[in-house]
């Protein structure tokens, strides 16, 4: 691990960036440019602490996991990415399968979508990013361990990924879960990401097991989903599916139709933001 060189291209990297850049408010005035180490902490989601101390040359070797995290806070390209991997010795993730390093240019997309609920998605419905009103509506995915970042994964195995939505429209998510999964490993026989994700959910929840059995096979595509929100109410939401074929990712958008009851609470859920007001305190365990 070259921690001269780690500690330069991080220094670097974060003095390019304006907190604009990556959805943050520009705040005071700034006596040097750039982010400040707290944001980019708080982006990668590590201590402060320990992101100084990489800058300073003196900090362990951070984990995969890590170096992903900073490559997006960082809003690294591919092949500043793999450098940020090989400062540390670490090979960089192979490019021909599924990739989890989000495109800056999607990240900025993500960040301007200040009024509507957004994400980024694998194809395998893994979550690489969300905006402060996808958070709002459907929790803090990123802040989970990474095994539980899954929304196929969660919506069979955790009964509070499911009471995100009504009761009766539960099974036609499911069905649309599982053939978006079986498209995916069909598509992909040689990764073994999807076919993974079928045998632990196979194995584990009987429902999946006979969806999976009924070889349903469908894209996402166009939707309007309910959400059932502990705060605001039941929102009906169009959902766009915008897909990026190089990388298998997708930007997941939510939009209320003007003048609807729905328009009117996703307004309200803009402003209560990221503020648990459940007594029950539902959102933490979305």
């Amino acid at each position: 691990m070259n921690r001269a060189e780690l500690a330069d291209f991080l220094r670097r990297s974060r003095a390019r960036l304006e907190p604009s850049d990556v959805g943050l408010p520009p705040g005071a005035r700034r006596r040097t440019p750039g982010l400040r180490r707290e944001e980019v902490a708080g982006l990668a989601g590590m201590s402060v602490d320990y992101y100084t101390r990489l800058e300073q040359s003196r900090g362990p070797r951070p984990s995969r996991q890590m170096l992903t995290a900073l490559a997006r806070a960082l809003r690294l390209t591919d092949d500043e990415r793999d450098h940020l991997f090989h400062l540390t010795g670490e090979e960089p993730p192979r490019r021909e399968t599924a990739s989890r390093h989000v495109r800056p240019g999607l990240l900025l997309v993500l960040d301007r979508l200040h009024d509507t609920p957004a994400q980024v998605v694998t194809d395998c419905s893994e979550v690489l990013a969300q905006n402060a009103m996808a958070r709002a509506l459907v929790g803090d995915v990123m802040s989970r361990p990474p095994g539980e970042r899954n929304l196929t994964r969660r919506f069979f195995l955790d009964p509070a990924a499911r009471g995100l939505f009504p009761p009766e429209d539960r099974p036609d998510h499911a069905r649309a879960h599982v053939a978006s999964l079986r498209a995916v490993a069909a598509a992909r026989p040689d990764d073994p990401e999807p076919a993974a994700l079928a045998a632990e959910l196979r194995s584990a929840s009987a429902e999946f097991a006979r969806l999976w059995d009924e070889h349903e096979v469908s894209s996402r595509h166009r939707s309007t989903k309910r959400f059932q929100h502990p705060v605001v109410g039941l929102l009906e939401l169009d959902c766009e599916a915008l897909l990026s074929h190089e990388h298998h990712q997708l930007l997941i958008v939510h939009t209320a139709r003007p003048g609807t009851e729905s328009f009117e609470r996703l307004q309200l859920l803009r402003v209560v933001g990221l503020q648990d007001l459940a007594p029950s305190g539902a959102m933490r365990n979305m």
